[in-house]
């Protein structure tokens, strides 16, 4: 495979017995460029991070992460890629700093390197003060934050954040933002999201793809995809390309079965009377 980009994929396809997740995925992200993967629940975005991680297996087709291969140079994948999934697993029986520092020599970083680095992200993520508390104590959003740490510890080439301000308070939410920003802008990283915040998709991501049933139904900037189905914004782009339609169609059921029932009392009205003329 090329090294002309971060991530590629050619005909890219996930198959579970007969449901088929990803169904011949086709991308090209450059280096230094930050990726936001779209699209609804179910929709394929996960197993799609999964696999560019060396997690699962694909069914077919061939991707390369940094220039290696993810079947036959998987190590050498999870070396330069921090991942945090989306149910990010943690050891409730450790500390913060216990867990990071576990965390650093999985990758082999020298210890003096680890120390300086766990210091760096707990100041950053303002979990001082905490460190030495078991994270079986911590709430959702400080457990988030300890698994962001974890996934830049090791100063990954290439980034992937399946749902990263999942669980945060707004100021917090804020700080990933601005992390993401500068790891692409100044740090030169390459960052891989999978999110359902449009707002944050179009802040942060320079391309954007939008994935449906497995399949990649638009890509590119967020102006070309808004301006490719005429939409008004973002938002409006995405509710038409996953398939706004639905929305109507179930109003539109709605509608119908309430003019249904409208007509039905109405025929029992008639009956009503008639019996009543009968009698």
């Amino acid at each position: 495979m090329t090294e002309s980009y971060a991530i590629r994929t050619t005909g890219l396809t996930k198959s579970f017995g007969n449901i088929r997740a990803v169904n011949k995925l086709n991308l090209e992200i450059p280096y230094g460029k930050t990726y936001g993967l779209l699209g609804p629940n179910g929709a394929g975005k996960t197993t799609t991070v999964r696999i560019l991680n060396a997690i699962i297996s694909k069914t077919s087709g061939n991707a390369s992460v940094g220039g290696f291969d993810i079947v036959l140079q998987s190590n050498d994948v999870k070396r330069i890629c921090g991942f945090l999934p989306e149910s990010p697993g943690l050891y409730s029986k450790l500390t913060a700093r216990e867990f990071l520092e576990f965390i650093g020599e999985l990758y082999s970083l020298p210890k003096e390197v680890i120390l300086a680095r766990v210091d760096e992200l707990l100041e950053l993520f303002d979990l001082e003060g905490r460190e030495n508390d078991l994270l079986e104590g911590y709430s959702r959003g400080m457990k988030q934050k300890v698994c962001l740490c974890a996934a830049l510890i090791q100063d990954p080439k290439i980034i992937f954040l399946d749902e990263p301000t999942s669980n945060l308070d707004p100021a917090a939410a804020r700080i990933v933002k601005d992390l993401i920003s500068i790891l692409a802008k100044k740090a030169d990283k390459t960052v891989f999201i999978c999110t359902h915040l449009l707002d944050a998709a179009e802040e942060l991501c320079d391309i954007i793809g939008i994935i449906v049933d497995g399949e990649l139904k638009a890509e590119g900037t967020p102006k070309e995809i808004i301006e490719s189905v005429g939409a008004k914004d973002l938002e409006d782009a995405y509710l038409k390309i996953t398939g706004a339609s639905h929305i109507d169609d179930l109003l539109a059921w709605r509608d119908e079965n309430l003019n249904s029932h409208e007509n039905k009392k109405g025929k029992k009205r008639k009956q009503k009377n008639l019996i009543k003329k009968l009698r």
